[in-house]
């Protein structure tokens, strides 16, 4: 089954933190990106640029709105995701807990649809 590992943090702590050399931060984040690629399990994983950089689009009115920024107020921003292909939910949870966010972030494992129609036109 695939999951989406969704990466939130708090606006201000070590999630939205730029690392600095020498911190091990990025080592942590690559460790863990190395295990879970050797695992199998990784099929992708993207880092957002910060919520301040969104542009939300929405119609109203057969009118294109843009709102600079997140369309929500949020205490956690969505700050990237993996995507995981993984035998069940308690594999995904796994994955999960080990992620280095968990020192002061949230991830959210959400199961990724498949067998949807429009998903032909990925094909």
């Amino acid at each position: 089954m695939k999951y989406a590992l969704l990466i939130y943090s708090t606006p201000g702590s070590a999630g939205t933190a730029e690392p600095r050399p020498g911190d091990g931060v990025i080592d942590t984040w690559l460790d863990y990106t190395v295990a879970l690629r050797q695992s199998g399990a990784l099929i992708g994983a993207e880092q957002l640029d910060l919520v301040d950089t969104a542009t939300s689009v929405c119609l109203r009115g057969g009118q294109r709105l843009l709102t600079d920024g997140p369309f929500m107020e949020t205490k956690e921003h969505l700050g990237g995701f993996y995507l995981i292909d993984v035998p069940d939910l308690d594999a995904a949870l796994d994955w999960a807990a080990k992620m280095p966010i968990m020192r002061y972030g949230t991830v959210e494992v959400r199961p990724v649809k498949e067998g949807q129609a429009w998903q032909a036109g990925l094909r």
